[in-house]
């Protein structure tokens, strides 16, 4: 008789166990799985761009939404600014931390070398075209964390195109983000 009530604890353990590894397996595949945050970029400021002697400043805001259940924490990085692939700027991103299925923020201004602008082939003709047009690119890698359980590293990518319109102090941007586990 024991050993029958053994065999029973047993198999109902066994099922237990094989529909908890179903539910975990599932919800890592859809509802955890993660996802690319979404990086937007725009002017920031009244005086979004002012000219300077040696250098432009560039204002803008730039937006990050994380749309996982886990929290993403990045050290510092850098964002560097080109203009048809030479580096105009760099621009240090601090240490921040962006919550799980939240927006963050953040103004930043940006002094994109002057002479190295004008010295570029294209711009004389951008100007004269009424746009310059900059990407921007970024590696953030840091840690993820969810619900305090799970912790693992990860690195987002963010690369960015930004038509910046010379007469409006307008600005177009698009950005392309990949988070890699």
């Amino acid at each position: 008789m024991a050993r029958r009530g053994l065999k029973i604890c047993c198999l109902t353990s066994v099922v237990f166990l094989v529909i908890l590894t179903i539910i975990i397996v599932t919800l890592s595949l859809t509802v955890f799985k993660p996802k690319n945050p979404l990086v937007t970029v725009q002017p920031a400021g009244l005086n979004k761009i002012q000219f300077n002697g040696t250098g432009i400043r560039l204002n803008t805001l730039v937006t990050i939404h994380n749309p996982n259940y886990g929290s993403f924490e990045y050290k510092n990085a850098t964002n560097y600014v080109n203009y048809h692939g030479l580096t105009v700027a760099e621009l240090p991103l601090r240490q921040n931390r962006v919550p799980a299925r939240a927006k963050v923020n953040m103004t930043t201004s940006t002094d994109l070398s002057f002479g190295k602008l004008l010295s570029h082939p294209n711009f004389s003709q951008d100007v004269a075209l009424g746009y310059l047009n900059f990407t921007t690119s970024a590696t953030l890698p840091g840690k993820v964390n969810v619900a305090n359980i799970l912790k693992f590293r990860a690195t987002t990518y963010i690369n960015c195109y930004i038509l910046f319109y010379i007469q409006s102090q307008d600005m177009d941007s698009k950005c392309t983000t990949r988070l890699k586990i």
